[in-house]
């Protein structure tokens, strides 16, 4: 099927448009480039146009008329939004109501929404199921919640399936396919740790007084080839249907200082840890419960252990430099 990728030239959108094309299917990205890389592009199928630009969108929509959509695109910095809150509302909902209005022309079978476990925020209970009280801590979790909200009561009234794919921390690589993680203003743990560790720098912590075993925050890492299944997968199951959200997890969580201890065991180095104060909007502990992806959707994890994550980051920043 023709499936529209928004953000397909995006870590995670790279690696969904690939595991798309082994499928059989025919992806079309969507991506202005903004925050993305050029070289994830490929050989595939490319429109470079903005979402807020609903003329050009529905341009795209007319011309290759997708039966899916995958809604990768977005702003993802938890840090930033609180700053500059104003670009998550407009990025992460405003632009993504194109979207919507082109699916209100052009019959769309299934709308997969990129979501975020930002939207349970300080989650009580762990592991999280779907169904735990959305309280997000940040603007990133709110504009996240806010499209959930609106793409499901709009798939309703179009008869579309629509589903909140909501990603605990996607990490690792696909060497081989030339992707990974690349962000102008890297933030994300892993590859940060990575970079720190190579060129013999301090890493540094964000606060070390959570309630967890040793202070440090807890997160249920993901690899991201396995995220990518779980998007196809379940645009491949033809019985589901109707409206959904679904955790995608490993429901296992590991302590930045876990991680830090990893990756530093690979690469065979003892680590200098700076200790700063907490970021705003850092829930202490995000684990997934994914029970619901995995027995409506048959997806489970094959690469997610935290050795395998480590080894393709490793491996891909050690490619990429």
């Amino acid at each position: 099927m023709n499936v529209l990728v928004t953000g397909g030239a995006g870590y995670i959108g790279a690696h969904v448009v690939r595991v798309l094309a082994q499928h059989g299917h025919t992806p079309i990205i969507l991506d202005d480039l903004r925050s993305a890389s050029y070289e994830r592009i490929g050989d595939f199928q490319h429109e470079h146009v903005a979402l807020e630009d609903t003329s050009k969108v529905m341009a795209v929509f007319q011309k290759y008329q997708p039966e899916a959509i995958v809604h990768l695109a977005g702003s993802i910095s938890v840090r930033e939004s609180v700053q500059t809150p104003e670009k998550y509302w407009a990025n992460n909902l405003g632009a993504g109501m194109s979207l919507l209005l082109a699916c209100a022309r052009f019959p769309v079978r299934i709308f997969l929404f990129s979501s975020s476990a930002a939207v349970y925020g300080n989650a009580v209970e762990t592991p999280i199921r779907e169904n735990a009280i959305l309280e997000p801590t940040s603007p990133y979790g709110s504009s996240k919640l806010a499209f959930e909200h609106t793409l499901h009561r709009s798939a309703q009234a179009l008869g579309m399936c629509s589903i909140a794919l909501r990603y605990f921390n996607a990490a690792g690589a696909h060497t081989a396919w030339g992707v990974g993680e690349q962000h102008d203003s890297e933030e994300h743990l892993i590859p940060k740790v990575i970079r720190a560790l190579l060129t013999a720098q301090p890493v540094q912590v964000y606060g070390n007084d959570y309630p967890t075993p040793d202070g440090t925050c807890i997160r249920d890492y993901i690899h991201v080839v396995d995220l990518a299944e779980a998007h196809v997968l379940t645009l491949e199951n033809e019985y589901l249907g109707n409206q959904h959200n679904f955790n995608v997890g490993t429901g296992e969580g590991y302590s930045v200082l876990e991680i830090i201890s990893a990756i530093a065991t690979r690469l065979s180095v003892t680590p200098q840890i700076t200790f700063l104060s907490r970021r705003p909007g850092d829930p202490p502990r995000l684990i997934a419960d994914p029970s619901a992806l995995l027995s409506h959707v048959g997806w489970k994890p094959v690469h997610s252990s935290l050795q395998e994550i480590v080894n393709s980051a490793v491996e891909w920043e050690l490619v990429r430099c």
